[in-house]
């Protein structure tokens, strides 16, 4: 339903289309098709029709078709994890997201983590990157070395203090490069566990496993670093129990270790004017262990869950790049695109040629970074894809119960259907209707996982 607030604001063309499309006779049909979609700011449009019989009589069960629709098209989410493309179905990522790392930590029976992962060594460790160069910042001490003292959201920060010294290049390559060395410091982190229980690398699997829950963050600066659980079970998973010499204190002491050995560390040869660089992790290293209360100190199990799921849904556009790939850089201009993010973009275009393998040029949106923003070892938890089936799984319980089928066995209805795809995205008034429409679902969604929340925290408390 359209109200003065959702129509105040608004430009005359993209007024005019939103009352165009609220004044439709089918504009209750297309309102149901973008709310079952959260709002999305940018669905999928098929046409087709699906058939339902049943297998032994040939009797016609249910008959679908997109004819009867707004526009003649169904509508369903796009299913971005970007916020800055589509805040409806990041919403939905980052909730995803959070319950897959809170379940590694709290545990979730329906999933078969036992709650007894609790007891697990568990820690919340943050590895950022080295330095390429001064830029403007917020110390302690509250003053920048260039003598002010910058607000929050002063676009100065994390701009380099004096861009012709600043290492460019080696930033675009140390985020290159970043997935790699975050496999050497997985790898390393077993052996330095090994180590500090005398055993040996197949000893060690024999007695415990270690798992972990990570998401890529972009600092101002335009640097990637990583956020991780890293959890420590017994050899099957979450669900055994560590050895008892396997303790946070351990833990914390092989993470800083595997971060600091020169194994870890991931060489850019050298090629053309640029020379061999050695890329190891920044000496801002923080490792906290998880409680599963906070104590006024120590980091909780939600807290680190949202903090993961709040950074899952974002890439490079806080340090001012482009959510999309560059075609040239003429692009730039078009979107204002900040100096120091252009010399990061254009670092990255000036390298393609000397490391073709590295694909800089494709990746130049990313500063360079081309890994998955958000990851896990196999056993951490369970999967993205088996939190999107149970969900499909719900709906579609759903479906059989509406349309009656919820008692007859699924071998006995034949299920045909014809779908083309028939494009994508709103009209402009559309999309500020959908934007309302999204604003309104997430309020709901959050009253209600608050009181969910309270609920829960009252139970285990």
């Amino acid at each position: 339903m359209t109200d003065t607030a959702t129509l105040a604001g608004l430009d005359p063309i993209t007024l005019a289309d939103a009352l165009r499309v609220a004044g439709s006779p089918a504009f209750h049909r297309w309102e149901d098709q973008i709310r079952r979609t959260g709002g999305c700011a940018d669905p999928i449009h098929l046409t087709g029709w699906t058939l339902t019989k049943d297998r032994t009589t040939g009797e016609t069960l249910h008959h679908y078709t997109t004819s009867g629709e707004a526009g003649g098209r169904l509508r369903i989410a796009c299913g971005n994890r970007r916020a800055s493309r589509c805040p409806a179905c990041a919403w939905t990522y980052a909730g995803d997201t959070y319950h897959l790392i809170r379940a590694g930590l709290a545990g979730d029976d329906r999933r078969d983590i036992p709650g007894t992962v609790r007891d697990h060594p568990r820690v919340f460790a943050t590895l950022t990157a080295p330095s390429f160069g001064p830029v403007h910042n917020r110390p302690d001490r509250g003053v920048c070395r260039c003598g002010a003292r910058h607000a929050p959201d002063d676009p100065a920060l994390g701009m380099a203090l004096d861009p012709e010294s600043y290492d460019y290049a080696g930033a675009v390559l140390f985020n290159n490069h970043a997935g790699e060395l975050w496999q050497r410091f997985s790898n390393r982190l077993r052996r330095e566990i090994a180590a500090r229980a005398g055993l040996s690398q197949r000893a060690l699997a024999e007695v415990l496993r270690v798992s972990y829950g990570k998401v890529a963050e972009f600092q101002k600066r335009g640097a990637v670093h990583f956020h991780a659980v890293i959890r420590i079970d017994g050899p099957d998973g979450p669900g055994s129990p560590p050895p008892s010499w396997a303790t946070v204190a351990l833990l914390t002491d092989a993470i800083r270790a595997a971060a600091r050995h020169p194994y870890t560390a991931v060489t850019a040869p050298a090629a053309g004017d640029q020379p061999a660089r050695s890329f190891r992790w920044g000496a801002q290293l923080d490792v906290r262990p998880v409680k599963a209360f906070g104590d006024g100190s120590d980091i909780t199990e939600q807290a680190v869950a949202s903090y993961v799921a709040k950074y899952a849904t974002k890439a490079a556009e806080n340090t001012g790049t482009l959510d999309r790939r560059i075609a040239e850089l003429a692009d730039l201009d078009r979107h204002g695109v900040p100096d120091h993010a252009r010399r990061l973009i254009t670092a990255c275009r000036d390298l393609d040629e000397l490391y073709p393998d590295r694909r800089l040029w494709a990746w130049a949106h990313m500063l360079g970074f081309r890994g998955h923003f958000s990851s896990k070892s196999r056993r951490y938890s369970t999967t993205l894809g088996a939190l999107r089936q149970a969900r499909a799984d719900f709906r579609a319980a759903q479906e059989r119960e509406a349309l009656g089928f919820d008692d007859r066995e699924p071998d006995t209805v034949l299920v045909l259907t014809d779908w083309q795809y028939a494009g994508h995205g709103h009209t402009p008034g559309e999309f500020a209707l959908a934007a309302s429409i999204a604003r309104d679902l997430q309020l709901n969604r959050e009253t209600a996982r608050e009181a969910l929340q309270d609920s829960r925290d009252r139970k285990e408390s």
